[in-house]
């Protein structure tokens, strides 16, 4: 449980509050503050003046949000002003940039007036791309959005309202079809008729929810027609035509509660008399009207979510509006309609289908996630809720007309949002797309393994790779099945059973007789071991890559590899890389997992090979020759091999962006090179850094990783005549998709006999 005193310390240790303002743009000369300002800002002023949507282009607009509240209903602590409220809408800011990269200014107005709080947004609408209400009590909410809704001309939502709406009718909807019932069949009981109360009402309503079948209730008992006590015109709306007078009454053969009122509301005798198969939204934050451990005690038929983390079906706002908002501002859309709700709530049901990223399930204690009855919700963290419920929301923005800059190629929208998620997502997505173009056969060892399957099903959805997997067919179908993976048409090899095995076995032997192997021996090492039959249907041309090691040890992939495909024809090793991803920029790091001790031959091709997978990657490779010297500094063996590797590689790759000895510090610092080292023709902006030892490869990298925050992609094997690549233990299914790119990528290249550097 969170302390007190923590989330105090939280938001005052360091720099105060949650959120600062940046600059996007240099202002470090005199030639920058007179673009930044005086007199190059006239241009921009002058183009937007003569073409208002020019603003779009040359400002934050766009990408600007404001967060408005007047503090009268913040969380569940109610009516406590707008500058006790700065801190929730500072939060909001933070998820706003933190899930879809969406700037905010928060807006705490100190009016409890509508018309004056309207009047002040209104007047706002020059500087942001959308306005998002925040923690305003009902009905006055009600009233203060639909008049911004008519009179602006940006998009304005009420989250409490239509974001909770969203998340719970995308629950609704695959609790349904978990349950099979009909949503115009169904009876549905809300207890508490504020904003988030009205807002879902309406949203199951224009979904097909029959309003006969629905009944609201609030503090004095249900919302019937003709009663007068605590009404409003929106209450009104939804007044039922009933004659229950009480949530008890209400309960009895209901399939649905939804609660947004207060702890528990919901007892265990109206649980018991709802219909089989009851679905329960508990709400009230933080304690919910009835918990699931209450609920399963009285039903266990129940299906229940709640606002909490710590249960599973959570309803958290953040699951939509960070991405509405940035599917609106995307397309410049005018408004944000019934629409893009609907969009937004069948985007989110539909993900929470699907297979669970490792990513995800390592964040929720690697606990089995899968759709179902504890599972109807994507999780708040899933990094795919962008790259769902933008595009949907900004399609049906243009499809309902208020975009008014429609997206015409929705796949690299999709794209660019992934890239949005970090660098590495948009390298990993260059190598995607070259693998896509054209799919080459990658062969996995690893079959049975529950991560391979995984990869493979994204593998043919995308269309990256053309999968075969070694193993038994019954397992493999039958963990296939389990994991609800649809292998379509992959192939599936067992080596016992394999109409290949004695020609594969006359190949081992062939290549291995004199090192101490006997047929027998070949036969039987292929029969058990899925590294050697893999390798030998690479080597036969069955196979274009090989992908192994989820389950296996290191030296288990890397010697049967050596020993069937070998290395290339003029090098004298095989060698490691990792490529580094920050945020900002892409390191490559060689060799950090096979050659020891190399020799200044060995380092010479270590640094060739990597600049030319840096040029896979579409980088220009600027290498680094490591050392703990800088151009003859420190005389030593040591640094005179490193001296001699960076003129071989010169000569035999004379085009090359290469030097060293030189010091990592002094390969990544502009000032240094350009004061002391002039006649470098690295400038302090080495991408690719070729280590003199294994040792100090491997450490670096598992630094960078840790410390750095760096995304390492690898170990990438270079120099095997065909595609070998070695997976890790700790890789999930995103690492193995990634290096299944890498290998088709390497694939397409051996096929095409072209690199773009001379490697003899």
């Amino acid at each position: 449980m969170l302390k007190f005193i923590d989330a105090l310390e939280y938001h005052r240790s360091g720099r105060k509050g949650k959120i600062e303002v940046i600059t996007t743009k240099p202002c470090a000369t005199s030639r920058d503050l007179s673009l930044a300002y005086s007199p190059g800002v006239a241009q921009p002023c002058l183009a937007i003046e003569k073409e208002p949507d020019m603003a779009y282009e040359y400002t934050t607009k766009g990408n600007l949000v404001a967060v408005v509240s007047n503090g009268t209903a913040v969380l569940g602590l109610g009516d406590i002003g707008p500058l006790a409220a700065k801190p929730v809408m500072e939060g909001k800011g933070v998820l706003f940039k933190s899930f879809a990269d969406i700037d905010v200014f928060d807006i705490e107005l100190n009016t409890k007036d509508p018309d004056e709080l309207i009047r002040t947004v209104q007047l706002l609408e020059p500087t942001f791309g959308g306005i998002n209400l925040e923690d305003i009590k009902g009905p006055e909410c009600f009233y203060i959005e639909e008049a911004l809704q008519k009179t602006m001309n940006i998009p304005v939502f009420h989250d409490d309202q239509h974001g909770t709406a969203i998340i719970v009718a995308a629950g609704m909807v695959n609790a349904l079809e978990v349950v099979e019932k009909k949503i115009d069949e169904i009876k549905i009981v809300f207890n508490g008729a504020g904003a988030a109360g009205i807002a879902c009402a309406n949203l199951l309503i224009s979904m097909g929810v029959n309003k006969k079948k629905l009944i609201l209730c609030d503090s004095k008992g249900v919302i019937y027609k003709g009663r007068t006590v605590g009404m409003n015109p929106y209450k009104e709306r939804l007044a039922a035509q009933t004659d229950a007078r009480t949530l008890d009454d209400a309960m009895k053969g209901a399939d649905i509660f939804f609660g947004v009122s207060v702890k528990g509301a919901l007892t265990a005798d109206m649980l018991r008399v709802m219909a089989k198969d009851p679905i329960v939204f508990a709400m009230a934050n933080p304690d919910p009207e009835i918990t699931p451990n209450e609920a399963k005690k009285v039903r266990d038929d129940v299906i229940i979510g709640t606002g909490r983390s710590d249960y599973n079906n959570q309803v958290n706002n953040v699951l939509c509006f960070p991405f509405l908002f940035r599917g609106a501002l995307d397309t410049h859309a005018s408004a944000i309609n019934d629409e893009m709700k609907l969009a937004a709530v069948h985007a989110l049901a539909q993900l929470a289908k699907e297979d669970v990223p490792d990513s995800v399930r390592r964040a929720y204690g690697n606990s089995e996630i899968k759709f179902g009855r504890e599972y109807l919700l994507p999780k708040p963290f899933d990094p795919r809720v962008l790259l769902r419920m933008a595009p949907a929301v900004a399609q049906a923005a243009m499809d309902s007309g208020v975009a008014r800059r429609p997206i015409l190629d929705m796949e690299k929208y999709t794209e660019h949002l992934e890239a949005l998620q970090g660098r590495s997502k948009e390298i990993m997505r260059t190598m995607i797309n070259k693998a896509k173009a054209a799919p080459k056969r990658v062969v996995f060892p690893e079959g049975e393994e529950d991560k391979i399957l995984r990869s493979v099903q994204v593998l043919l959805d995308e269309r990256i790779a053309i999968p075969i997997l070694i193993g038994e067919e019954k397992v493999i179908r039958e963990k296939a099945n389990a994991l609800n993976i649809e292998l379509r048409g992959t192939e599936i090899i067992n080596p016992r059973k394999s109409e290949k095995l004695n020609a594969y076995s006359d190949v081992l032997f062939a290549k291995r007789q004199r090192k101490g192997m006997t047929r027998y021996d070949a036969r039987r090492r292929l029969q058990e071991d899925g590294n050697y039959f893999g390798a030998i249907m690479l080597e036969q041309g069955d196979a274009d890559a090989l992908l192994s090691g989820i389950n296996a040890h290191y030296p288990d992939v890397i010697l049967p590899a050596i020993e069937v495909v070998g290395k290339k024809d003029g090098l004298s090793k095989v060698h490691g890389l990792y490529m580094m991803v920050f945020k900002k920029e892409v390191v490559f790091c060689a060799d950090t997992t096979v050659t020891i001790e190399p020799t200044a031959e060995e380092l010479a091709e270590t640094a060739i090979l990597a600049a030319e997978q840096a040029q896979r990657f579409d980088i220009t490779p600027r290498v680094a020759m490591l050392s703990f010297s800088n151009f003859g500094s420190a005389q030593h063996p040591l640094t005179q091999k490193v001296k001699k590797a960076t003129e071989l590689v010169k000569e035999r790759a004379p085009e090359l962006t290469v030097d060293g000895e030189i010091q990592a510090n002094v390969a990544l610092d502009p000032e240094i090179v350009k004061s002391q080292y002039p006649f470098s023709n690295l400038k302090g902006d080495a991408n690719v850094f070729i280590f003199p030892d294994l040792q100090s490869g491997n450490i670096t990298y598992k630094m960078l990783a840790k410390l750095g925050n760096a995304v390492a992609v690898g170990p990438i094997l270079m120099g095997m005549k065909k595609p070998i690549h070695v997976l890790q233990r700790a890789d999930d299914v995103s690492d193995i998709v990634n290096m299944a790119a890498v290998a088709v990528n390497d694939a397409q290249m051996n096929e095409l006999e072209e690199y773009p550097l001379n490697t003899h």
